[in-house]
């Protein structure tokens, strides 16, 4: 070995060193913030995890919802893989000379790894076209987010013009192994020297090894920690039943505090997930908040909670996130500042996230859907909520009022819980209570949207006759029915949902409910996915489960035509939810004289009618009103009616075909009045009346 040679190899194992020292404890301090959470939950089936480590991370399926943007992903995110072997040849190349990977078929590993550099490349350049040129707007702009853009753009130079010089420095012509490098290198054979070659190679080896390391110290201080954390995130998802709320124990009397009012409050995989996020937007480009002028941006909620851990991290461990010192300074003395001041000065709530941004939040999933990496948006936002609600009783007055009626009346407009039953004045049919039908095979539970708004009551009768029509045996609780409770929940009042949970499922019990059918998505996603936390065991329909199958059991038999072009709207709780996309639509294939077409924005995709988290209830102050939004991309497929399966959807859509002027051109029903229309109890006149 050469002085040279020795020297080059100290000084790279010095920096190597270094890097990784750096890396490791950039790593460990974000492991010491997590800690700060509460402990978590990670009881999980294994064979399911690792199935959405393979579908997810190797598969990148949600990242390949956008197609662009999903296979440039896909080439940086193998081809990196591929590049790492690639390095390592490299790096032998400089430190070993003459020697390089022993791999079997060496010439054909060194093409693919110049094809795969230059498709990397490509992928880069493509990249910083889509946020610098298209600029697209759920992309951030700046040094920041350019940084890995220079980062790999050099990295991939780099191996392509090392490899260029080395056959200048050994003389090499061009080869079929090594087509780009060739390419570059012919640029300089035959007017450039061995020796100028030797050392163009070393700089650019150098230049490589230097930004490798770079990167490798920058990734886990830069949203890039998604690299290290993404996987391990997508590994630990909850395998509960989607957006699932944690239980509060008011039986503990040792807690002072309820919801989340500071960052350590939340559970360590609450935590994980803020250092998961990519910081790619999809979640803010479809939530309906940020969409129609909210100041809530999912992303920012994120990455606003996690340089806040990071920051108040810091202060209680007085140890800084950031390294090396000489580069932060300034952000090191920031997060230091406040370490042995005693209580972090910073409030979440107030200070890092605004309360405006809290309650703009409809609960509806579509961020938590679009995530490639698995973060949950919805359960931290009702934490805070919950803070407010019940621990610092901050609402505004429309919360309140909600929350006052339901403890008096048992629903949030106050009416009188005696007025409960009396949609079944006009129902046509007999409509049995519990009291009155000791053997039935179905509780209908009607919900307060189908027990007292008008428009809703329509519903309810609409179900009630095709469940006579079609034999099925069923009973309502009438007076004795309460509000589900989910109103309460997601607007942060867990104590009343869990009074109304217990009185509800102890009528269950002492009527012997074995199965419920309800034309509440809201009601459906509590009874069937958070009441079995209480006790309840009962099985859970929704009633186009149920319709749905009565059709294909042959029970009910859609005959009469309706002569109608449906747009059918997905309620985020029956289907983002809860999986129930295709019983509405087979239920309106089954109609005859219905074309159903189909919104840009449909199924897992579909944005919400502005109705959820208790949304329902409070008025919009910013912005667009969501449910105009929505009726905007219905009309856009120029129906003749908007079809929904869920009362508080149809209520928003009604509104905005009002609001946009078009009630009497495009009517709203629900998929079981669309039904009725259908079936023989109906007259002509009443299937050409829209029952209206």
């Amino acid at each position: 070995m050469s002085l040279f040679e020795l020297i080059n190899l100290i000084l790279f194992v010095a920096v190597a060193g270094y890097a990784f020292y750096l890396f490791g404890y950039v790593v460990y301090r974000r492991y010491t913030y997590v800690r700060l959470g509460k402990p978590a939950d990670y009881s999980m089936d294994i064979r399911k995890a690792l199935d959405e480590v393979w579908i997810n991370v190797f598969g990148q399926k949600k990242l390949l919802k956008d197609a662009k943007s999903g296979i440039m992903h896909v080439v940086m995110f193998y081809g990196f893989i591929i590049i790492q072997f690639g390095a390592i040849d490299l790096f032998i190349k400089g430190l070993a000379p003459g020697h390089h990977l022993p791999v079997p078929a060496y010439p054909a590993f060194t093409l693919v790894q110049e094809i795969t550099t230059f498709l990397v490349l490509l992928a880069t350049l493509y990249a910083y076209y889509r946020r610098y040129i298209e600029k697209l707007p759920r992309l951030k702009r700046g040094l920041k987010s350019g940084l890995v853009i220079i980062f790999l753009t050099s990295l991939m130079a780099s191996i392509l013009l090392s490899a260029a010089f080395e056959k200048v420095w050994l003389g090499h012509g061009p080869s079929w192994d090594t087509p780009i490098s060739s390419v570059i290198a012919s640029l300089f054979l035959g007017w450039m020297g061995t020796g100028a070659g030797h050392v163009l190679f070393y700089i650019f080896w150098w230049v490589h090894a230097l930004v490798l390391f770079s990167f490798l110290v920058y990734v886990p201080q830069s949203k890039h920690f998604h690299l290290l954390v993404a996987p391990l995130n997508v590994f630990l998802k909850r395998q509960q039943p989607p957006a699932k709320l944690s239980l509060v124990d008011f039986e503990d009397e040792s807690v002072e505090e309820y919801g989340v009012g500071k960052i350590e409050d939340f559970n360590q995989k609450q935590l994980i997930d803020l250092y998961a996020c990519v910081e790619c937007g999809r979640c803010t480009n479809v939530c309906p908040a940020a969409g129609t002028g909210k100041l809530l941006s999912p992303m920012d909620l994120l990455v606003k909670m996690r340089d806040h851990l990071t920051m108040k991290g810091a202060a209680i461990t007085s140890k800084t996130p950031w390294v090396p010192g000489f580069v932060f300074a300034e952000t090191n003395q920031s997060s230091l500042r406040l370490a042995g001041e005693g209580e972090y000065p910073v409030s979440l709530i107030g200070d890092v996230i605004t309360e405006q941004e809290l309650w703009a939040c409809t609960t509806c999933r579509n961020c938590e859907d679009a995530c490639p990496v698995m973060n949950e948006h919805v359960d931290k936002i009702v934490d805070m909520r919950r803070y407010l609600v019940m621990t610092e009783g901050k609402m505004n007055a429309e919360a309140s009022r909600t929350f006052s009626n339901i403890e008096r009346q048992g629903n949030p407009w106050g009416i009188s819980r005696k007025d409960r039953d009396k949609w079944t004045d006009d129902a046509d049919v007999t409509v049995p209570t519990v009291k009155e039908e000791k053997e039935f095979e179905y509780l209908f539970f009607v919900g307060s949207m189908g027990s007292y708004d008008n428009r809703s009551q329509k519903i309810s009768r609409a179900l009630a006759k095709i469940l006579h029509h079609a034999g099925v045996k069923f009973a309502i609780l009438g007076n004795k029915e309460k509000n589900s409770g989910d109103t309460a929940r997601r607007m942060g009042n867990e104590f009343l949902f869990q009074q109304l949970a217990t009185d509800n499922i102890a009528l269950f019990e002492k009527h012997q409910v074995k199965k419920i059918i309800t034309i509440d998505p809201h009601a459906y996603n509590t009874f069937k996915n958070e009441y079995p936390d209480l006790g309840l065991k009962a099985e859970v329909y929704h009633h186009t489960e149920v319709l749905a199958d009565l059709i294909k059991e042959g029970r009910i038999k859609p005959t009469k035509e309706v002569k109608e072009r449906i747009t059918y709207h997905d309620s985020c709780y029956l289907g983002r939810y809860n999986g129930v996309f295709s019983a509405p639509r087979y239920i309106l294939s089954q109609i005859p004289g219905v074309e159903v077409v189909e919104m840009k924005r449909n199924r897992e995709n579909g944005m919400c009618c502005g109705a959820g988290g208790g949304m329902m209830w409070m008025e919009e102050t910013e912005g667009v009103r969501v449910n105009v939004a929505r009726t905007e991309q219905a009309l856009e497929v120029n129906p003749t009616m908007i079809g929904s399966a869920c009362p508080y959807c149809l209520t928003m859509l009604s509104d905005g075909t009002k609001a946009k002027e078009v009630e009497d051109q495009v009517k709203t029903m629900d998929v079981a009045e669309i039904l009725a229309l259908s079936l023989e109890f109906h007259t002509e006149a009443e299937v050409a009346d829209g029952v209206h």
